[in-house]
């Protein structure tokens, strides 16, 4: 199979699909890799890397498309959708629930797409999981910052020091951006409550965090009363592959100290408050109601070298299996795999795309047992 890397064009990303390394493993299994010119120079990967991994250099994004499979970062942006086409795989984050037009695109043009997010396995999304560790721990270092009082926040060291009572942390959902949220807050020193609706997960993580943290059910109740002591606000819910739900209403905030910072996780799904809104590495805060919000969409680019290895490291066995067996064997045969395709043959393939885009739904017709669909395509 001919394997595509573009070069990611959203704001400030720097990561890169596939490390030289992953490169070299999809040569070896047979296949062919064109890495467009300059896709790796924000993680630190040369041109000459790729070439030495048996990896081909061309010039521009319309040749990395042209492969039969293109692996990316973050989902497509306007300017790519000129490259859809009915006889594509592509293999990226996607977020469909929060990118209606996004999602027209691929509908129209039959594209065949495979979200990272929504692969799973179990109770587990492993390729999700790494960046959701990435941003987890990042939220409490830029949370930390932006309460800087030179930044516009309102002055508190979440540690404290030695007679000042430490900051406030309170992190909506127990998942995995979560629980690294949580574990970066309290190794900082902060006093830090992690709410969740899952009675299992919080008794882990009362267990593994060894009362580091505290755990409170969510609910609406416990939120109110927590929300005036609050100094950073991670939110950090996760429906699969749906709409993040909008826990926090706007006049909540009023009740919140000014100055306190909100850094919202959950913004690729559409973020978990009615006040936010997708912002870039760029210009990365805005302030609505005295609250500093931090909503960037594609946190873990900051971070580019560690976030393109470790997504590398869960992508690559996925992309090595699609190029070896092919994409109908391979959806037929991995039942983890299934679950990522949001988009097949112009139909919507994921109920929960379907539901929140208001679109109708067809079912994965790789799922039926000894399904062995032909298409074009595959």
């Amino acid at each position: 199979m001919k394997i595509g890397i573009p070069k990611e064009i959203k704001i400030k990303e720097n990561r890169v699909s596939c490390t030289p390394g992953g490169a070299r493993e999809l040569v070896r299994n047979g296949h062919v890799v064109w890495v467009q010119q300059g896709a790796g120079v924000g993680s630190g990967y040369s041109d000459e890397l790729y070439v030495t991994a048996g990896a081909r250099i061309v010039s521009s994004a319309e040749e990395a498309w042209s492969c039969e499979m293109v692996m990316k970062v973050k989902e497509p942006i306007a300017e790519e959708y000129q490259y859809f086409r009915k006889d594509l795989v592509l293999f990226t984050y996607l977020h469909l629930a929060a990118a209606p037009e996004l999602t027209q695109a691929l509908l129209d043009s039959g594209t065949m797409a495979i979200a990272y997010e929504t692969i799973s396995v179990g109770k587990r999304l492993p390729l999700l999981e790494p960046m959701s560790e990435i941003a987890g721990r990042m939220s409490t270092i830029v949370g930390a910052h932006y309460l800087n009082r030179s930044q516009g926040g309102k002055g508190v060291l979440l540690g404290g020091v030695p007679g000042v009572l430490p900051g406030n942390v309170l992190v909506l959902g127990g998942g995995t951006a979560g629980v690294n949220a949580g574990r970066m807050a309290t190794g900082l020193g902060a006093n830090v409550t992690i709410l969740d609706v899952d009675l299992e997960k919080m008794r882990f993580l009362d267990i593994s965090m060894d009362h580091a943290a505290r755990t409170l059910y969510s609910n609406e109740q416990n939120l109110m009363e927590l929300l005036p002591k609050v100094d950073l606000l991670i939110g950090a819910v996760l429906l699969p592959g749906a709409k993040a739900p909008k826990l926090i209403r706007e006049e909540m905030l009023d009740i919140m100290a000014p100055g306190s910072v909100f850094v919202d996780i959950a913004i690729d799904q559409g973020g978990c408050a009615e006040t936010s809104r997708a912002t870039t590495h760029e210009d990365p805060v805005y302030t609505e109601h005295d609250i500093v919000h931090y909503c960037v969409a594609n946190m873990p680019g900051a971070y580019s070298r560690t976030a393109t290895q470790a997504l590398t490291n869960a992508t690559l066995p996925y992309a090595i299996k699609i190029a070896n067996l092919g994409c109908a064997d391979a959806l037929s045969q991995m039942p983890d795999l299934q679950g990522g395709l949001n988009t097949y043959q112009g139909h919507v393939t994921y109920r929960a795309v379907a539901d929140a885009l208001n679109l109708s739904f067809e079912e994965n017709p790789f799922i039926a047992k000894g399904n062995r669909k032909e298409s074009a395509l595959c």
